[in-house]
């Protein structure tokens, strides 16, 4: 029998932006591929631990992941070292049982987008954020037990719920312990909060895919002067990228 570690950290992203992150050497986040592939190894009678420590990020990369953890044979349990906020708490949510550190906290809101457009979009927009809040309520409800409209509420407030409150409102089975003979789990919850960050952005991920099909074109037709040929020129390309010039 074996224990699988599974870490939650940083960035909750979906298996395109991991490829984006991948390739800028990036390597801190969490995707629904990294998850699957961890779960892929599991055996009849491992078991599978979380260790949570990020911002959130991508709810539908999240709600895959969710899909995967309630999926596994295996027990799947969640240890929140630092932070479970956003997405990263619809993930913590489909564990079996969920320990919280004493100094953790978990945030839960409501999705939000940099939607733009006319009256009309931002409408449809609403109805598409609506349906995304029932689904993370949906979640919620499955670990805590607690009404559907009671949690939409909560979100809506962006509510942050320490060690206590996640145990009293059901999010989390009981608060972590530690004695003398563990300080290393303690700077590892410490550590893990402070790796937390920031999702790059979609249109980022959408330049650098075509930056790679420019390249791959260019590879098969190496007499074409306008495509790009040198390791110099890439290097601009992903620097245009992640400063967001065209």
């Amino acid at each position: 029998m074996t224990k699988i570690v599974i870490p939650i950290k940083s960035d909750v992203i979906d298996n395109n932006t991991a490829d984006f992150y991948d390739f800028f050497g990036m390597t801190n986040y969490v995707s629904p591929k990294k998850v699957g592939d961890q779960l892929a190894k599991v055996q009849t009678g491992d078991t599978v631990e979380l260790q949570i420590a990020s911002n959130g990020g991508d709810v539908f990369a999240a709600s895959e992941i969710y899909t995967q953890l309630k999926s596994s044979t295996a027990k799947v349990s969640a240890v929140i070292q630092g932070l479970a906020a956003s997405a990263a708490s619809v993930i913590a949510v489909a564990a079996d049982d969920v320990k919280i550190s004493p100094t953790a906290q978990i945030m839960i809101h409501k999705a939000w987008s940099t939607m733009q457009g006319n009256a009309e979009d931002l409408a449809h927009e609403s109805q598409v954020l609506s349906g995304i809040d029932e689904s993370i309520a949906n979640a919620y409800e499955a670990k805590t037990g607690m009404k559907n409209s009671d949690l939409l509420n909560l979100m809506s407030k962006e509510t942050w719920l320490g060690a206590n409150d996640a145990v009293k409102y059901g999010f989390a089975d009981s608060i972590l312990t530690f004695d003398e003979k563990e300080p290393e789990k303690q700077q590892q919850a410490l550590q893990a909060f402070a790796g937390a960050g920031t999702v790059v952005p979609k249109q980022a991920v959408t330049k650098w895919q075509a930056l790679m099909a420019s390249i791959t074109a260019n590879k098969a037709a190496p007499q074409n002067d306008n495509k790009i040929t040198s390791q110099h020129d890439l290097r601009d390309q992903k620097l245009a990228i992640l400063f967001g010039k065209k």
